[in-house]
């Protein structure tokens, strides 16, 4: 039976820190870089700002109820705000996962009871996308499909939490608004619902987006253009005004330096903080803004922390 959320997590979604960056080399003179902090949210990603909107909507239009069980696919995070607020809420939650997620994030989705169904990891995250609209067009009577790729509360959550945040904390830190937004394409939801807001509200603002490579890749991303590639729907290109390719490696990379620094992230936001350095660096702008997507904890069955973790022999 859907509850109520006694637990207060869905009030604790939202009004992240914003944090300031500070890299090696330095940025030009006068230019300042800031991230969303979004580790602080109750599941550890950004992911529980659409999440809970879609479950909130879902059981108040009647539509997420009667014993259906929500139902999407994810690469991790959504999952497991998916999991987290389904378990807080009462509702039952079934997640089609490609079999390569990490360990952790396999393990935090079924500690909240979720079902999980794999998919072959060599398929792709696409193939899990076709497997769980499958599913849902089968099991229509079992499936509540929340479908964040289409889900326009997922956008609707950073046009209407995200972006004011941004705009209101970049003014108290800085006295000015930004001139530049990094940040990449997973279900879309993210840069557009941001980018929608900022452009509606600061003249001039420039949008740019992530393109990670396309193997290995970078968790969290897609990689688009190629025939065959599902592109959310939900995604508005219109607000993207330029591509930075990022290669895996320097994600990598940035995302270690990330984490000497005092700031454990995940791949994703060390890719969008190498894009932004990489932007800042051109000179043009002066206040640039990107997000910090999760939690490092997430990774540690990944080769990512594998070169931090070697340890020396106490003599």
């Amino acid at each position: 039976m859907i509850s109520a959320d006694r637990s207060g997590l869905v009030r604790g979604v939202g009004s992240t820190p914003l944090v300031e960056l500070f890299v090696d080399p330095p940025l030009p003179r006068g230019t300042r870089l800031f991230a969303k902090l979004e580790t602080a949210n109750p599941g550890g990603s950004i992911k529980d700002r659409p999440v809970s909107r879609i479950l909130r909507r879902g059981i108040e239009t009647g539509e997420l109820g009667r014993g259906r069980r929500l139902l999407d696919s994810s690469s991790g995070n959504a999952g497991i705000a998916y999991a987290m607020f389904g378990a807080a809420l009462g509702v039952g939650v079934t997640l089609v996962v490609p079999a390569n997620a990490s360990r952790e994030r396999l393990e935090r989705i079924a500690a909240h009871g979720a079902e999980l169904i794999l998919t072959d990891a060599v398929e792709g995250y696409d193939f899990a996308l076709r497997e769980v609209r499958r599913l849902a067009d089968e099991q229509p009577d079992r499936y509540w499909f929340a479908d964040q790729y289409a889900n326009e509360q997922n956008w609707r959550a950073h046009h209407e939490t995200t972006g004011p945040e941004i705009l209101r904390q970049v003014g108290e830190a800085t006295g000015a608004e930004p001139d530049l937004f990094v940040a990449g394409v997973g279900t879309g939801g993210t840069i557009t619902g941001i980018g929608l807001h900022l452009k509606a509200h600061v003249p001039g603002i420039e949008v740019a987006a992530v393109l990670p490579d396309r193997f290995p890749g970078i968790e969290g991303l897609k990689p688009l253009g190629e025939p065959g590639d599902l592109e959310p729907a939900i995604l508005d290109r219109s607000v993207i005004d330029r591509w930075v390719p990022i290669e895996s490696d320097d994600a990598a990379n940035r995302t270690r330096e990330l984490a000497r620094r005092g700031l454990f992230v995940g791949v994703s936001s060390g890719a969008y903080v190498e894009a932004a350095v990489r932007l800042a660096r051109e000179g043009a702008a002066r206040t640039v803004v990107t997000i910090l997507n999760d939690t490092g904890e997430r990774y540690g069955s990944t080769r990512l922390w594998q070169r931090e973790a070697a340890c020396v022999a106490a003599k």
